[in-house]
């Protein structure tokens, strides 16, 4: 892996920034009701990339963000990675054009790999983000919730997965639904899986991380990334020592 990134991210609903617990609507934390101020923080501390979340799309489809990743854009010149409710071709255009530097594709990503494929060859691979976000079953296998978590697709993410790899994507974020918001830690043995599975993804860890200890396992474990979400938002771990790893 030639580099490796940190995602500061924000989850927006209603305009606020909150964090769900373990995808949960109904487990919802407040943390500010202007977003901007909190990217511009983010900005400053040194990142260079943002992981921006459109909740309310997610669930209803329909991505409201637009505006919001102009600012950010102009304001910041951090480079986003930005999704929720992206249902089609024309989405993933508008997101573009808004300023995103690549779009996250999640629910269809799931649903329709062959579609999501085809963005990958006709607006690069640089540009899209498959989220193949994972719960694992008791039988041990990783099964892949859409619409928001609220419903579990009959594909699986080791299918999926090396479909993906084979149709040409570089950047796969999975998260540990389990550990989602649960300042657990993340699941190491996930991304090895992962690793091992399709070598060729840059694959960003998501879920669980609440030191600086959980962002060098990460990469140590090989993965391109990681995204940072409560534990930046309460303070637990702190940004500018985490970009420095």
């Amino acid at each position: 892996m030639s580099s490796f990134t940190v995602y500061p991210a924000i989850d927006i609903r209603d305009g606020r920034v909150v964090r769900l617990a373990q995808g949960d609507y109904a487990q919802e934390t407040h943390y500010g009701d202007d977003p901007l101020v909190q990217i511009e923080a983010y900005a400053d501390a040194g990142a260079e990339w943002l992981h921006l979340v459109d909740l309310d799309a997610a669930r209803e489809g329909g991505y409201t963000l637009a505006p919001l990743l102009a600012r950010i854009r102009a304001d910041t010149g951090l480079r986003v990675q930005t999704g929720g409710g992206v249902r089609c071709e024309d989405d993933v255009r508008r997101i573009l054009d808004a300023g995103a530097e690549r779009v996250v594709v999640g629910s269809l990503a799931v649903r329709e790999p062959a579609q999501v494929i085809r963005w990958i060859e006709t607006f690069g691979a640089g540009r899209i983000t498959v989220a193949l976000d994972t719960r694992q079953g008791l039988d041990g296998v990783w099964r892949l919730p859409v619409h928001g978590w609220t419903e579990t697709a009959a594909a699986t993410l080791d299918v999926l997965a090396a479909r993906y790899a084979q149709g040409g994507l570089c950047h796969l974020l999975s998260t540990d639904i389990a550990r989602d918001g649960m300042l657990s830690g993340p699941n190491l043995g996930l991304y090895a899986h992962l690793k091992a599975l399709a070598p060729t993804l840059d694959v960003q860890a998501s879920g669980g991380v609440r030191e600086l200890a959980d962002v060098r396992a990460a990469k140590a474990q090989g993965c391109g990334g990681i995204v940072l979400g409560r534990a930046l938002l309460e303070g637990r771990l702190d940004l500018a020592e985490a970009l420095a790893c």
